[in-house]
């Protein structure tokens, strides 16, 4: 199973001081926080893609070939890569790139985005969002596929006799995870495909977890890939952990009731018990992760959200030591042990990946 980290590089207040970070130290704390992903063991580093204030992070390929030149095993990933507004041509040909220099450490993430304002500065209309999810994906994957493409849809204009370059390397396309919280076509998409579904429950009750995580493996099955429980499933979530727990919820309560995505409203003692938000002890987090396979059965990634809410590079920093060194040795061996036999314990690699590690 791997474990990493993902960051939506926000741009956020530090409510217990009032600093704002720069931009600049923003982005190189995301660096930072990747390379540290993995000096503690970690096998995946994902960052998001926005193109409106408070974030940063708009090229996600720019950031991770820099990182893939800093590091020598870490996969790296997006969360998200966006479908809709983002031209599929350039995203074959950005991911190819970044597949090469990276000698394969490469997979990403597709959604739709969260900011209905993103789609017409990109001049795509929010509405449209499912159905250009599917038809720009249907295009990516063929890019990749096919040297010579002639495509026509309703979206963009027409391609003839069109090659993406570079060429994935050695001819395998990176590995694509749909990722999706609410829409059950998205996970219908990646069933198709026979691609992974990455739900990122860290909003919602497990319960819709479950439901949408057997709804891809169902139709994962219908499709002709495999068995329900041979579906590549990864699944997020946030965590601020303290050897004491009481110490975790005071530290993290300032950050959690001022931050822009769930301040202000439920409590925090609300908000973990209905969600996998998990703040207190290393030995709480590692129950509340394994617990996770009870709601969606074996799954092959778990990503944790870290730096986010203000919190400063020194705390996020303090807690992927908790997690490299307390967390996820006890996760991997327990996660092993329960793993039955053919069932994956990671998402495809590349296969240029295996050759450097057991050169």
């Amino acid at each position: 199973m791997q474990f990493g980290i993902f960051t939506v590089g926000d741009v956020t207040p530090d409510p217990t001081n009032g600093r704002t970070p720069s931009e600049h130290e923003r982005i190189k704390a995301m660096v930072t926080l990747a390379l540290k992903a993995e000096e503690v063991g970690l096998d995946v580093f994902a960052t998001g893609e926005h193109h409106n204030p408070p974030f940063v992070p708009s090229s996600p390929t720019t950031m991770l070939g820099y990182v893939a030149a800093r590091t020598e095993r870490l996969v790296l990933s997006t969360s998200t890569t966006l479908i809709t507004t983002n031209d599929p041509v350039k995203i074959a040909e950005d991911y190819a790139m970044l597949q090469h220099l990276a000698d394969g450490r490469v997979d990403l993430m597709m959604g739709r985005g969260n900011t209905g304002p993103v789609y017409p500065w990109f001049g795509q209309d929010i509405r449209q969002g499912i159905p250009l999810a599917i038809e720009n994906y249907g295009l990516l994957h063929k890019l990749w596929r096919t040297e010579v493409v002639d495509w026509e849809g309703h979206f963009r204009t027409p391609l003839q006799g069109f090659t993406s370059t570079p060429r994935p390397l050695d001819g395998v396309p990176p590995f694509v995870w749909h990722g999706s919280i609410r829409s059950p076509e998205i996970a219908e998409q990646a069933a198709y495909y026979g691609d992974g579904f990455f739900h990122n429950n860290i909003f919602w009750p497990q319960e819709h977890t479950r439901k949408m995580v057997g709804l891809y493996r169902q139709r994962y099955a219908h499709y002709g890939h495999g068995a329900p429980e041979q579906a590549i499933v990864g699944l997020g979530g946030q965590v601020f952990m303290r050897h004491n727990s009481q110490d975790a919820v005071r530290e993290f309560r300032p950050y959690f009731d001022n931050a822009p995505v769930y301040g202000h409203g439920p409590s925090l003692e609300e908000f973990t018990e209905q969600t996998p938000l998990t703040v207190g002890s290393p030995q709480q987090v590692i129950e509340r992760t394994l617990g996770f396979r009870e709601t969606v059965g074996d799954y092959q990634r778990q990503l944790f959200l870290m730096d986010h809410a203000g919190l400063p590079l020194k705390t996020v920093l303090e807690q992927l030591d908790l997690l490299g060194e307390e967390v996820v040795p006890v996760l991997r061996k327990e996660f092993a042990s329960l793993r039955p036999a053919g069932v994956p314990e990671t998402a495809p690699a590349h296969p240029a990946t295996t050759r450097k590690e057991s050169a």
